[in-house]
């Protein structure tokens, strides 16, 4: 479906090792790849990606296990669906594209795989942007009641035997227009045609296991890498804006800007007037300050551009 984005958006299928990843990219300038969260699409993006792709060269893509990307079978450890293997698919689409180095979005779980992305591949980040998350380590380390209670589907994910995937699965509709909704205070209304869309490819059985292998890693393989490169000293070198919904259990339960600054060396912040889905709810104030950020740090160097590929 490609309705949302306007047709500038040319899509592509990259093969990132194996692992097919839906592409769409647009517009002209320093290289900037979006990533989406849970339970979206690249789609989250429809507002945002077109005023970006304004003075950047704008690449959104579906998360493998997410969206039209591959979703490939899972392991024991869950490596399949680590965050380092999913920002290495994301690396590969980018070098494919031409771009050895460039800015990274990430909203959600794509937050999380541009944290693992810019600490595997430093010499590639320019730049990351985090939306309304706090470190996966840190959110385990301080998880307490009220996390258990506003975050409870990250512990109801990993669950075993089948059991999340079965329960989503008796209904996908209601569960994403259910779990957005309980997330979203305010601001711009979601769109219809978005929400059907995240509905579509939620439906599909294979994307309820990804995602849920993709939470899974988060509670096991992310930890154990994260927890290594805290020991062994490494850290985001490249500057980070951290942005968040002032409305949101993020911003209410954490202070955002000092959860980062324990992971990254150069971090800002600011918190938005609306809930958790900065991109749909807040798209002007998101853009405006995604723009004002990526150009204080630009990608000098050449590079392809989308309507070259």
């Amino acid at each position: 479906m490609n309705g949302l984005l306007p047709a500038e958006f040319t899509p592509r299928t990259v093969d990132a090792d194996g692992i097919r990843v839906h592409t769409r990219t647009a517009g002209h300038g320093p290289p900037v790849l979006l990533l989406h969260g849970y339970p979206q699409t690249h789609q989250i993006w429809h507002h945002v990606a077109p005023r970006l792709a304004e003075s950047h060269t704008v690449v959104v893509t579906d998360l493998r296990g997410y969206g039209d990307s591959d979703k490939p079978p899972s392991d024991a450890g869950h490596t399949p669906y680590a965050k380092r293997a999913m920002a290495q698919d994301q690396l590969t689409v980018m070098r494919t594209l031409g771009f050895d180095r460039f800015a990274v979005v990430g909203h959600d779980r794509g937050g999380r795989v541009g944290h693992r992305l810019a600490l595997d591949h430093p010499e590639a980040v320019t730049s990351l942007a985090v939306l309304d998350i706090v470190p996966t380590d840190h959110a385990y380390r301080h998880a307490d009641a009220a996390f258990a209670t506003g975050y409870y589907h990250w512990f109801f994910l990993t669950a075993g035997n089948g059991i999340p995937e079965h329960l989503i699965g008796k209904d996908p509709d209601f569960w994403i227009r259910a779990r957005m909704g309980a997330r979203h205070q305010g601001g711009t209304p979601f769109s219809p045609a978005a929400m059907d869309e995240y509905v579509r490819c939620f439906s599909d059985p294979a994307a309820i296991h990804a995602s849920c292998e993709d939470y899974r890693a988060a509670a096991t393989i992310d930890l154990v890498h994260d927890r290594a490169d805290a020991d062994a000293g490494r850290r985001v070198t490249c500057p980070v804006l951290a942005l968040w919904g002032g409305r949101s259990f993020v911003g209410r339960h954490y202070d955002v800007r000092a959860a980062w600054a324990e992971y990254a060396d150069d971090v800002r912040g600011a918190a938005l007037d609306c809930d958790h889905y900065l991109p749909e709810e807040a798209p002007d104030h998101t853009a405006r300050l995604l723009q004002e950020f990526l150009r204080e740090h630009p990608e000098r160097e050449p590079g392809a551009h989308a309507d070259t590929l």
